[in-house]
């Protein structure tokens, strides 16, 4: 059973639950209009909503002859924005299952950090807001534009920064998505795929180290229980 320094999470659909794709296509429907552009089509509204890469993104502003920046900066904004809504309003909340996490922390040598693909502001609230703040010894986001959009996951970028900080040489990142897996395999560490119900049917073309059901499983494989 390998010993682990320090244990990563994901964030959304990990620690809180995932956002809500209303909340996420109106934050996009708001960030075309932001740059003047009052009707895009049904698909360049999905294309930006959730799996953007740069090239997509160069490719849908193109088509409305915008800049990608200050487009992806206001739908960054107006997402984010969105996502406070959503947790203030109680429509969306963390996982019972994030108890596990006090308990896990005093079996590690280096501690626990959070990298997620969402922006960096709304982590910053979820960890203010959740109280996560004394669990996790460093965390990341994405900043709001074009250049750490190229950084997210399966770039290893955040990762990396993250094991630094923690001055680990091991470690396990849990998360529940393909290229949470993609990362960590990228970053040289294992992964642990958390099949929660809004991943329950997903088919992954890469093989995480373990799967689990929740994040007591976590707690049990990063102490050497299982």
């Amino acid at each position: 059973m390998p010993d682990y320094d320090a244990v990563l999470f994901d964030n959304d659909g990990v620690l809180v639950e995932p956002p809500g794709d209303e909340a996420l296509r109106e934050a996009a429907e708001s960030a075309f209009a932001a740059v003047g552009v009052e009707n895009p089509t049904p698909d360049h509204v999905v294309d930006v909503i959730r799996g953007v890469t740069p090239d997509l993104l160069a490719e849908v502003c193109g088509t409305y002859g915008v800049d990608p920046e200050p487009f992806w900066k206001a739908r960054d904004r107006h997402a984010s924005d969105a996502q406070l809504a959503e947790f203030r309003d109680g429509s969306r909340d963390r996982y019972d299952d994030v108890a596990a996490l006090a308990d896990l922390r005093h079996g590690l040598d280096h501690g626990m950090g959070v990298v997620s693909s969402n922006q960096h502001a709304t982590v910053e609230f979820i960890l203010d807001r959740y109280e996560f703040g004394d669990h996790f010894e460093t965390y990341y986001g994405r900043g709001m534009g074009v250049e750490d959009l190229r950084r997210k996951k399966p770039d290893p970028h955040f990762l990396d920064r993250a094991m630094a900080d923690l001055g680990a040489d091991s470690a396990l990142f849990v998360g529940d998505s393909e290229s949470d897996v993609a990362a960590a395999h990228n970053a040289g560490l294992d992964s642990a795929f958390v099949r929660r119900e809004h991943c329950a049917g997903v088919e992954l073309s890469v093989d995480p180290d373990y799967e689990v059901a929740d994040l007591w499983d976590v707690a049990e494989i990063a102490t050497g229980q299982r």
